[in-house]
């Protein structure tokens, strides 16, 4: 146009030489508008609207170019102005109470209450070993390796008795290993300490072993104290057979806590362990001065049998209950399978009484038709632990299993 500046002429040369260029067209349209060229504007943002159809700024200018009032800026919702919120919440800061209170737990998990410092350590019970029925030769051997000794300082001391080292109890599942630790645990008069996988292991690298570390911190704190690792094979499993590195450092971590860092750093902590398949602990926790005494905790023999039915049908409404006739019929079977048969009997007897409209106490029909039913829970470890008795007895060590294998023939 003749009437253009210089700069506009420019700036239209420019853009017939670059049509697609958006920002240089919109600046010609911006210095149309602010010349009173509003048509030549329009048609300028129009073509820049065709090249870049959601640019705001080509759509800014062309509402302005037309005449559109700008839009009003946007006021906070329901905020009026002239209000003061700040007084407001003051006022009722008392009034409504606080929707979060909590502290964010850390990302790398450092703050999860979750941790060692957050389990309960038993203050020492009453559960002693003459509360174990039966099982008097694992009765004589904890007295023998770990209790007489414990008992009676002035002979530990003439004889050089060591306290180092822990006791590892292995044997099939349901015979009574946890129950027997607590009962070690109330005839030192110790605290009592359970420790299972779960508490151990953790998601973020380095607080698995933070936990093993506070696991034996928190036992020398309430020392005398009884650690017992629950599921060893689990917690100490083979590093050679462990691919995961965090698991292997959880081992190791145990390894340092039970040699502890100096001679009396783990004094009044006694360590005791169980496991159903003690083949799959690491062999460097069973080396001498760690968990090296071991105690093999076979199903209940007849005695025990008889205290442990007694226990679970004492508050059971039963009659002509001929014991040693059930002991008999219950050879073989754990501790949990006993408690299973009494379960077992008293179901039966409360169907027939709700069948029949009659109460009628449990009997000896009923426990003996409990007890046909059950199949011994021992006889898949025992399949396994033939196999580990024959073949993988280095040094001797399942001696106790070959012996007790030998005598029901199961060798």
């Amino acid at each position: 146009m003749p009437d253009d500046s210089p700069l506009i002429q420019s700036l239209r040369t420019a853009v017939a030489a670059a049509p697609a260029d958006v920002p240089l067209r919109l600046h010609l349209a911006q210095l149309l508008l602010e010349a009173g060229r509003s048509e030549a504007a329009v048609a300028e943002a129009a073509v820049a609207l065709q090249h870049a159809p959601g640019d705001a700024q080509a759509r800014d200018l062309m509402a302005r170019a037309m005449g559109a009032p700008a839009p009003a800026p946007a006021q906070p919702p329901d905020r009026r102005p002239g209000f003061d919120w700040r007084a407001a919440e003051e006022q009722v800061g008392d009034v409504v109470p606080p929707r979060f209170v909590e502290a964010p737990v850390r990302a790398d998990g450092q703050d999860d209450p979750g941790g060692a410092e957050a389990w309960d350590v038993e203050t020492p019970g009453g559960v002693r070993l003459a509360d174990v029925g039966g099982m008097q030769e694992v009765k004589d051997r904890l007295e023998a390796a770990f209790l007489a000794p414990l008992r009676n300082p002035e002979l530990r001391k003439l004889y050089g008795k060591s306290l180092r080292g822990g006791l590892l109890l292995y044997g099939p599942p349901g015979c009574g290993k946890t129950f027997i630790a607590r009962a070690v645990a109330g005839e030192l008069g110790a605290a009592f300490l359970s420790v299972s996988v779960n508490d151990v292991l953790d998601m973020w690298i380095g607080n698995s072993e933070r936990n093993m570390h506070e696991v034996f911190e928190t036992a020398r704190r309430q020392a005398p104290c009884v650690v017992f690792l629950d599921e060893l094979d689990a917690l100490g499993a083979k590093r050679s057979r462990t691919a995961h590195s965090g698991m292997r450092n959880t081992v190791n971590q145990l390894l340092t806590e039970l040699d502890g860092i100096d001679s009396a750093a783990n004094e009044g902590v006694f360590v005791l362990a169980a496991t159903n398949v003690p083949w799959d602990v690491d062999n460097a926790l069973r080396r001498p001065g760690r968990l090296d005494r071991t105690i093999l905790v076979l199903p209940p023999d007849g005695p025990a049998r008889e205290a442990i039915l007694r226990y679970h049908l004492r508050d059971r409404p039963i009659e002509n209950v001929d014991l040693g006739k059930l002991v008999k019929a219950t050879d073989g079977l754990s501790g949990a399978d006993l408690a299973h048969v009494c379960e077992a009997a008293a179901e039966r007897a409360l169907l027939d009484s709700a069948r029949t409209g009659t109460v009628r106490m449990i009997g000896m029909k009923d426990l003996l038709a409990a007890a046909k039913e059950v199949v011994p829970s021992a006889e898949p470890w025992f399949a396994s632990a033939r196999n580990v008795a024959m073949f993988a007895n280095e040094g001797g060590m399942y001696d106790d299993l070959v012996a007790y294998l030998k005598k029901r023939r199961k060798l």
